[in-house]
């Protein structure tokens, strides 16, 4: 069975890089205005660059499969319950509301996911279907509702020219359905640009943790504390639910589904809230208390469903 230790080593990188940025907030080294700044070239650059990269060198028909359609059933309704949620409960707009529903099903699949999945499955090759169905399905939908918030009357059918993580999309499953090949010039790039996309992100997030405002009155709590809720426990049991009774998906693909279904809420959610202006401090606590609470609930389910 896989022991916690394992699963703490994936973590540490999270946690260290978060409290790196803390440090350079407190001590205020970049300036009063850098937080903002990583931000942007994280949307804006980096993750543009990661994005174009691995949709480019993954096969479309790899997002055809069983294991990704219960994985997409838990995120549906995990998104689902996160709108609910913040419509009927919190009275949020929608700008507000497409953060809060990310923020309930959007995993950290890629530099948690794999090695997580590494140390309990042996095999991370279930990361490129759930990347691509993050990227392909929620991504464009959740970035559509932000953008048509912040563009007025901009048309819709622009938005890919408008925003960098569409455009990569789009270009990077063009590519790769085309069967394109990239120049090693152009591939390397790609690599120096995507590979600084990850650690700017978790340095910003933890530059955010510094005099961050208080949460105001019990709502907020009980927004973060009913978004975590959905993201580490409903998520992975409505998953579990679609692979197991309704699919009949053996042992070994259940517990893949489950365990990437658990992983915490996605720096990502951060990013996008930062840059749009809505509900920062929501997705920075969310992905700051799912990744905390991930760490028993993806122990439990490695030790209870391991074949």
């Amino acid at each position: 069975m896989p022991s916690l230790h394992p699963l703490l080593s994936g973590f540490a990188p999270i946690w260290a890089l978060t409290g790196v940025g803390y440090l350079v907030g407190r001590t205020g080294l970049l300036g009063p205005h850098a937080e903002p700044v990583l931000n942007r070239f994280v949307f804006h650059v980096a993750m543009p660059a990661a994005l174009f990269l691995m949709i480019v060198r993954t096969p479309l028909e790899r997002f055809a499969n069983p294991s990704i359609l219960a994985f997409a059933g838990g995120t549906a309704l995990a998104i689902s319950l996160g709108l609910l949620a913040g419509r009927l409960l919190f009275r949020r707009e929608s700008g507000e509301l497409a953060i809060g529903a990310m923020a309930s099903g959007y995993v950290n699949s890629a530099n948690l996911g794999i090695p997580v999945a590494m140390q309990v499955l042996g095999d991370a090759s279930f990361v490129a279907p759930v990347v691509l169905f993050q990227i392909l399905v929620v991504t464009p939908a959740v970035l559509a509702v932000l953008d048509s918030g912040a563009a007025g009357r901009r048309a819709l059918l622009t938005l890919p020219l408008r925003n960098p993580i569409l455009l990569a999309t789009a270009l990077g499953a063009a590519a790769s359905a085309a069967g394109l090949h990239l120049p090693a010039e152009l591939n390397r790039s790609c690599e120096l640009l995507g590979g600084a996309g990850v650690p700017t992100a978790l340095v910003a997030l933890g530059m955010s943790l510094h005099n961050r405002p208080p949460a105001t009155g019990r709502s907020r709590h009980a927004e973060v504390g009913l978004t975590v809720l959905i993201k580490t426990l409903i998520q992975p049991l409505a998953a579990f639910a679609v692979a197991g009774p309704l699919l009949h998906l053996p042992a070994h693909q259940l517990l893949t589904v489950v365990l990437f279904s658990a992983l915490p809420t996605a720096q990502n959610v951060y990013v996008y809230a930062r840059e749009y202006g809505q509900s920062a401090g929501l997705a920075r606590d969310v992905v700051l208390w799912s990744t905390l609470l991930s760490m028993a609930t993806l122990s439990v389910i490695s030790w209870s469903l391991a074949p």
